[in-house]
C-alpha cells in the first residue's frame, strides 16, 4: 500500500518515516531509491513527436546575492512536454542541467529527444543544439514579460513548470538542490503515467528489480545533469 501511494501520488520522507514506523534515515533512502527508479526509467524512454520547451529554475535569492538566473540559489533544468496532433499533452521530461549552453542542450537532446522530433522553444539561443539530435527546431521570441507565459505555443510547458514547482513547495519541507532530479522526475513518472494508473505499480515492481542496487552512499551524493 505504501508503494502504491509513493508510486501514484508522490508522498515525503516524513509521512514514509510516520507510516511504517521507521527511522527518517531509513525513509529517506526508501523514497531516494523510488525516485532513482523512476527517474532512470524515463531516462529511457526519449520525447517525439511536436515537443514544447523552456528553461526553467528552482530556488530563490539569497538575501544579499544575485538576483535573477544569476542567483547562486537557483538550480537550472530544461522542462520539455511532448504533444499529440491534437495539441494534448502527452509525456514531459524535467532535468537539470549545469547551464543553458549549446553543449548542454546537444547533449540532453541526444538522450531525451527522439530522431525527427518538433521542438518548439523560445528565443534562447542554445535551444538550437536540438538540431545535433537530428530534430527540427522553431524559435519563437516570447518577449519576457507575463504576457509570454500565456502563449499558445508554450501553454502546456509552463503549466507543467507551475504545477511541477507547486507540488514541491506543497508536499515537501526542503529539498536538496544535488537531490533535485530526483523529484522532478518523481512527477514527470507519474504524469507520463496517468492514463494507466491500475497498472503502475506492477509495471513499477518490474522495472524496480531490473534497476541496479543503489547503496546508500552514492544516494547521499550529487545527481549527475543531463
Amino acid at each position: 500500500m505504501h508503494l502504491i501511494t509513493q508510486a501514484k501520488t508522490g508522498i515525503s520522507s516524513l509521512s514514509l518515516k510516520r507510516e511504517l514506523g521507521v527511522s527518517y534515515n531509513t525513509a529517506w533512502s526508501m523514497k531516494q531509491k523510488i525516485m532513482q527508479v523512476m527517474k532512470e526509467r524515463d531516462d529511457s524512454q526519449p520525447l517525439s513527436g511536436t515537443v514544447q520547451v523552456d528553461d526553467a529554475y528552482y530556488g530563490g535569492e539569497h538575501r544579499g546575492g544575485k538576483r535573477g538566473r544569476g542567483s547562486e540559489n537557483k538550480t537550472p533544468f530544461i522542462a520539455a512536454v511532448s504533444t499529440n496532433e491534437e495539441g494534448h499533452p502527452i509525456k514531459m521530461n524535467f532535468t537539470v542541467l549545469k547551464g543553458f549552453r549549446l553543449t548542454e542542450i546537444s547533449t540532453w537532446s541526444k538522450k531525451h529527444l527522439s530522431k525527427g522530433s518538433v521542438v518548439v522553444s523560445d528565443g534562447l539561443a542554445c535551444f538550437k543544439a536540438v538540431t545535433e539530435a537530428q530534430c527540427e527546431h522553431f524559435s519563437i521570441v516570447t518577449g519576457g514579460g507575463p504576457e509570454s507565459v500565456n502563449k499558445a505555443q508554450f501553454i502546456w510547458v509552463n503549466t507543467m513548470i507551475g504545477n511541477v514547482k507547486n507540488s514541491i513547495v506543497g508536499t515537501y519541507h526542503a529539498i536538496k538542490h544535488k537531490h533535485l532530479p530526483r523529484y522532478l522526475a518523481e512527477f514527470s513518472y507519474r504524469f507520463n503515467r496517468r492514463f494507466q494508473l491500475e497498472d503502475m505499480l506492477p509495471r513499477f515492481a518490474y522495472i524496480a528489480l531490473r534497476t541496479p542496487p543503489m547503496p546508500n552512499k552514492l544516494l547521499s551524493m550529487a545527481e549527475l545533469y543531463g
